[in-house]
């Protein structure tokens, strides 16, 4: 489902005009530069709507009819359940569990974080995937060339800062699984197993 078809969504439950949600749904579409097929959706869960979405365009916009609008329920409700059949929100450790990389190899990221040692809230946002998942790994979709180039200054309103040593974001991809649940809520991811439970009852 491309942008337009999300805004059209939006638009039916919400009011407005295309024009009024285009522009976060295409930014939460925007990481299809990165990867062209589904596992592309890393900002697709709450970590991405709190930590990312909402720090660039706000907790609330106000739509052409007057009307104002929770970024939250635009982003889970006519943007990401709508992406997996409305059947789940999937979390951040769905996508990190399918990412399988040494620790060895990511020796890159303590240089990342000294570029950012006296700015504490940029550390905290860029260590937040870890302090979700518990996972080292984790650290891959915050410490890239994308994140640090094109994420930090949007969100900090800062010039961008360059940095050694810092691999591109295909580091992510390269390093993920492809997992049945990423098309489109053919399948569940981990997180989800309990909706299916429930599911398979009825």
């Amino acid at each position: 489902m491309n942008p337009y078809k999300h805004s059209e969504i939006s638009v039916k439950k919400r009011g407005g005009c295309i024009e009024d949600y285009y522009q976060i749904h295409s930014f939460l579409d925007s990481t299809k530069e990165l990867c062209s097929d589904n596992r592309h959706r890393i900002l697709h869960n709450l970590w991405g709507i709190r930590r990312v979405v909402i720090p660039i365009f706000g907790n609330v916009i106000t739509n052409s009819d007057g009307k104002q609008i929770n970024v939250k329920d635009l982003c889970e409700q006519d943007h990401i359940l709508p992406d997996y059949r409305n059947k789940f929100i999937p979390t951040l450790s769905d996508f990190v569990n399918s990412i399988q990389i040494k620790n060895k190899e990511l020796s890159f990221i303590d240089e990342v974080l000294k570029t950012y040692e006296s700015e504490p809230d940029i550390c905290q946002l860029l260590l937040s995937p870890l302090a979700l998942t518990g996972s080292i790994k984790s650290l891959l979709i915050t410490h890239n060339a994308w994140f640090v180039f094109e994420i930090i200054p949007r969100i900090f309103k800062q010039k961008i800062k360059l940095t050694n040593d810092i691999p591109s974001p295909d580091i992510i991809f390269q390093n993920m699984d492809f997992k049945n649940w990423m098309d489109n809520g053919m399948a569940f991811p981990p997180s989800a197993k309990k909706i299916e439970e429930k599911a398979s009852i009825y």
